[in-house]
């Protein structure tokens, strides 16, 4: 049984102080049930990370949280960056890797997605790795094909054990930030081709076990049917989890299916 993950990606928003309010407000929102169904995570800007941490540490809170970058280097010469290792002190257990922004903004490629997993991995962080298509490629029908080389290139070379411990969020790209949602469908059907493709680099195992996440202007209203796609594990949220109530509204999508 894979535990739903449901995690809020704050991009380049909020400074420290107002990431406490909105993470305090969040966690007045949940209780330990919410907690015990679905692993809840917000990916706040480096400069907030240790406020972030500060907060949950010492309230000792069952909020998860994570960075949205990693620095495929150990240590060094390397302005501007942020280390594994220096991720792993401040207590992420997540690390967002190869989302659409960065490949388009800042021309990440495979090759440096790939080493940014296993710098993610050797210092026991979480990589939620991040595939999908634009536009043009989903209206050519080459969808399903672009995502399965993004993931044969993203994790090529790494182990069975390594792969266990990743997570994947497909992300169609002509759906973020747009207000265009795929269709509960669409997700499944880019979802089950990932999870076929982890039997095959990996094992049958590995593929049951492993969380593949949707990405793409995900929001309370559409969660629920989003949820009920078999291959579907959770959402990598964007915009609506800056909104506290929003994002504890989507965590909460099991109440309303059990209702």
């Amino acid at each position: 049984m894979r535990k739903p993950l449901m995690a809020g990606n704050w991009k380049m928003n909020l400074n420290h102080l107002e990431a406490i309010a909105v993470a305090q407000k969040l966690v007045y929102s949940l209780g330990d049930k919410d907690y015990d169904a679905v692993d809840i995570a917000i990916i706040p800007p480096f400069t907030d990370i240790r406020s972030i941490q500060t907060l949950i540490d010492g309230d000792r809170l069952r909020l998860l949280y994570g960075a949205q970058d990693i620095s495929p280097e150990a240590s060094g010469a390397f302005t501007g960056d942020i280390s594994g290792h220096m991720l792993a002190k401040l207590g992420c257990t997540f690390v967002v890797i190869g989302h659409s922004e960065r490949r388009a903004i800042h021309k990440e490629d495979d090759a440096l997605i790939n080493r940014k997993i296993k710098a993610a991995l050797a210092n026991e962080l979480t990589p939620i790795f991040c595939v999908g298509e634009e536009l043009s490629i989903r209206e050519s029908g080459a969808h399903v094909s672009h995502v399965i080389r993004q993931i044969r290139a993203g994790l090529e070379g790494f182990t069975k054990p390594e792969l266990k411990k990743i997570v994947i969020a497909y992300e169609p790209v002509w759906a973020i930030g747009t207000g265009k949602t795929a269709t509960p469908e669409d997700a499944q059907e880019v979802c089950a081709a990932i999870r076929e493709e982890i039997g095959s680099i990996g094992s049958a195992e590995i593929a049951s076990n492993m969380r593949i996440l949707y990405g793409g202007s995900v929001k309370s209203s559409n969660i629920s049917e989003i949820m009920k796609q078999v291959d579907v594990d959770g959402a990598l949220i964007g915009g609506a989890s800056l909104d506290p109530e929003e994002l504890a509204k989507i965590a909460k999508f099991y109440a309303v299916e059990s209702a």
